[in-house]
């Protein structure tokens, strides 16, 4: 693992506009940097929002539910609101990881998991329009049987990693961003993007959000 800075935000006004990667379960994030394919020189821990309840709640809101990104995908699962309202999340939820990897993931972090294709985790690949964008897709002409039907292009055919986010898509999901300007509501459908072109930009997101 490469040398990294190292940071803690006590709010989310305080992690706006930080650089480099937030790290919440870490459950994704930091395989990929053992593995080298994440390389982030700055890391800004952001568990204490969870800790203090900032992004780590479940309520109702409206005809609907807020689930704070930074709640566990097993406080989430076993939430009432969610059991009752949400059974596929649930079931998406439980079947999705183990019990240990479900205590630490984030909501948020779930939705925003990088592919697991093999050519994007292993460096011994070098065509990865992904991991290096212009290198070209591996998976296109190596074994590709797990790989995408639907929604792939010439440049990936990876798949999204969260079971979570297909059950959330079925329900009309948004998500609130926040950013140096202010909040921005995004439907999820919108927010995963389809690789087109430029298979390395996999999420709307805007500068230091």
């Amino acid at each position: 693992m490469r040398p990294f800075e190292y940071a803690r935000a006590q709010s989310v006004d305080g992690a706006v506009g930080q650089p480099g990667k937030f790290l919440a379960g870490g459950t994704t994030l930091l395989d990929l940097m053992k593995l080298d394919v994440e390389r982030p020189a700055h890391l800004t821990d952001i568990t204490p929002l969870r800790e203090n309840g900032e992004l780590s709640q479940i309520v109702e809101d409206g005809d609907g539910v807020r689930i704070g990104a930074l709640t566990s995908m097993s406080q989430t699962a076993e939430h009432p609101l969610i059991a009752t309202r949400y059974p596929a999340l649930r079931a998406a939820l439980l079947a999705g990881a183990s019990q240990q990897i479900r205590n630490m993931a984030s909501m948020g972090g779930n939705v925003m998991q990088r592919t697991r294709c093999p050519y994007f985790r292993d460096l011994a690949f070098k065509e990865c329009n992904k991991r290096e964008p212009g290198s070209g897709c591996g998976a296109r002409e190596g074994f590709h049987r797990k790989m995408a039907i639907l929604g792939g292009s010439e440049g990936c055919i990876a798949t999204h990693a969260s079971d979570a986010s297909v059950a959330l898509v079925a329900y009309g999901a948004a998500l609130t961003l926040c950013g140096p300007d202010g909040e921005r509501t995004v439907k999820l459908e919108e927010f995963n993007l389809l690789p087109g072109d430029t298979p390395n930009i996999e999420h709307d997101l805007k500068e230091g959000s």
